[in-house]
């Protein structure tokens, strides 16, 4: 084997190295990526939930306000 072919084999040998190694932190990324977007979306959901907590409280105090103003009229 000649000097060429060492030199080709290590060439080849390292840009395996790189492809696999380029591979394996777009898998990493990919993954990160998805938990973000997984956050994300519970995030969001978290609050459309307390939007909503703070809707319904607003008008069971609506309501509590409009009936104590019915009763202290209606005496």
């Amino acid at each position: 084997m000649g000097m060429s072919d060492q030199f080709k084999d290590k060439a080849q040998e390292l840009k395996e190295q790189a492809e696999k190694a380029m591979g394996g932190a777009k898998d990493k990324a990919q993954e990160r990526g998805q938990q973000a977007r997984e956050r994300g979306q519970q995030a969001r959901e978290q609050g459309q939930e307390r939007g909503q907590q703070a809707r319904e409280q607003a008008e069971d105090r609506g309501r509590q306000a409009r009936d104590d103003a019915d009763e202290r009229f209606s005496r």
